[in-house]
């Protein structure tokens, strides 16, 4: 897992809590320090696949002329909103924390290579399931990230959505809109200029595919937009509401994408190039909101540098379940390892007035199963 920093000398003041002020300095000598460190990191880093998705990695300030991988537009973007280019790297911490919780039970899981441009290495080179995937979950939390930040106010080019004005109604009556509706829509057009930029460049399967998941993930987060409510009147008895319009946790939309990976559809490029045909004659229906890929999966059991599969050897593993985390299919039917550890959790809690819990420390020991290497071939050592 790669770290995420904001370079010294970076301050920033803000007035108010929507449209405030925003001031921004960094001093030359801070230029000067981090440049060496740049310039190592562009030097010792492999180069595969570079992409935006690295930006988290080494902050808005420095990035934009440095880091590779970058196209023209997305350059010009990132040097017109540095504030807009901070957002995309918190948020990518969250997409990818995110993303490793939902393939943390699976033999590919998500894994992230340090300073690597392209962040999860050589398996984004195959256009399979786990690459529709990552498209889908990172241009989702572009979305989200750039959404948060204009309806917290952390951004000059945007704030709450002032399309929501004046009256509206649900299955529970009439409503005013008030206080700070989400601006998804701003979160999703610039999702999309940005994100997309460098797959527009090129015509190819592989593009395509990665524009249609990208947009399975914006849309995603749409989705699950949420109407909150305040209520006024005697004894809250909600005569009447003032609503605005809100983004679910981040987690809906992780778990929506999951499962579509699960149906994800495999699909070829027709004959003129300019869109998709479902490989299986006999799926049917249309593929707008399901994620697609072009070539199959590896297996992920043994590692496997030019695929990149990392492989499963050494991978906790749950030794009753019968699911993707159980023994016989993370280890790939190579068996595994049991060490017995002590563990140390929290328990015997008691409420404490005013207001406080307070635990015991208790300690017991548990089964850790652990997949087993991949044993060479006996015929190997011989020659």
């Amino acid at each position: 897992m790669f770290c995420f920093f904001k370079p010294r000398g970076y301050s920033r003041t803000r007035k108010g809590s929507r449209n405030g002020t925003i001031s921004r300095h960094s001093s030359n000598s801070t230029s000067r320090l981090y440049f060496p460190i740049i310039l190592l990191l562009l030097i010792f880093t492999p180069r595969v696949d570079s992409s935006w998705w690295y930006i988290g990695a080494l902050g808005a300030r420095v990035i934009c002329d440095n880091i590779p991988g970058l196209v023209n537009k997305q350059r010009q973007l990132c040097q017109r909103h540095p504030d807009l280019m901070q957002s995309i790297g918190e948020g990518a911490k969250e997409w990818i924390r995110e993303c490793q919780h939902q393939f943390r039970h699976h033999r590919w899981n998500c894994s992230t290579l340090d300073r690597d441009h392209t962040v999860f290495g050589r398996v984004m080179l195959r256009s399979s399931r786990e690459a529709a995937f990552v498209y889908a979950i990172s241009s989702a939390g572009v979305v989200y990230a750039i959404t948060r930040a204009c309806s917290q106010g952390d951004l000059k080019v945007c704030s709450c959505d002032a399309h929501k004005r004046g009256q509206a109604s649900d299955d529970r009556g009439e409503f005013d809109w008030g206080g700070c509706s989400d601006n998804i829509n701003y979160g999703i057009k610039f999702t999309k200029t940005f994100v997309d930029a460098r797959e527009k460049m090129v015509k190819d399967a592989r593009a395509l595919m990665n524009l249609h998941n990208n947009r399975c993930g914006r849309m995603a987060v749409k989705r699950f937009m949420k109407l909150e409510c305040k209520c006024h009147g005697v004894s809250g008895s909600c005569a009447l509401r003032t609503c605005w319009l809100a983004m679910s946790d981040f987690r809906r939309t992780g778990d929506y994408l999951r499962k579509k990976y699960n149906m994800a559809i495999e699909v070829t490029m027709n004959q003129d190039g300019t869109g998709f045909m479902v490989a299986d004659k006999d799926v049917k229906g249309t593929t707008k909101n399901d994620l697609v890929y072009v070539e199959n999966s590896p297996d992920y059991c043994l590692m496997d540098r030019a695929a990149g599969s990392l492989g499963t050897s050494g991978r906790v593993c749950n030794k009753s379940s019968r699911g993707t985390d159980g023994c016989e299919v993370m280890c790939c039917g190579r068996g595994y390892d049991t060490m017995r550890v002590k563990r140390v959790t929290k328990c015997e809690c008691k409420f404490k007035w005013c207001c406080a819990v307070e635990c015991k420390d208790c300690e017991d020991t548990v089964d850790v199963h652990t997949c087993k290497p991949h044993k060479r071939p006996d015929w190997l050592d011989l020659t």
